[in-house]
């Protein structure tokens, strides 16, 4: 079933996270798509929801968020967002080690594409 709706708050997050996190600012912080999505949803979480059923009501919307007031309160949220996931990420990556008597022992840290600190 095709999707008949559109939530343009969403739209306006996805972009925003991706020009973010592949600006010098952010760096540091990991970009898998793991990190991503939880930057996304929690930044949606903390922001209202606007769907729209036509293209003309999408323009509108997006019109009316695109304001330098209601720019730097998402902007806000969204980097809120980035903070949170970074200090806390959601996956673990494990390490598999061997010692000499063949007994195998798993090492876990947080991790992704970058190390978590």
């Amino acid at each position: 079933m095709e999707r008949e709706y559109t939530n343009v708050m969403e739209e306006i997050v996805v972009t925003w996270v991706q020009v973010l996190m592949s600006g010098i600012e952010y760096q540091t912080f990991c970009s898998c798509r793991k990190c991503k999505n939880d930057i996304i949803t929690l930044s949606l979480n903390n922001l209202p929801n606007y769907y729209v059923t036509t293209e003309v009501g999408r323009i509108r919307i997006f019109g009316n968020l695109n304001t330098e007031e209601n720019r730097k309160w998402i902007n806000k949220r969204i980097i809120n967002a980035i903070h949170v996931v970074g200090q806390y990420p959601k996956h673990i990556r494990g390490i598999l080690l061997m010692d000499k008597g063949s007994t195998i022992n798993y090492v876990f840290y947080l991790s992704c594409q970058r190390e978590h600190k």
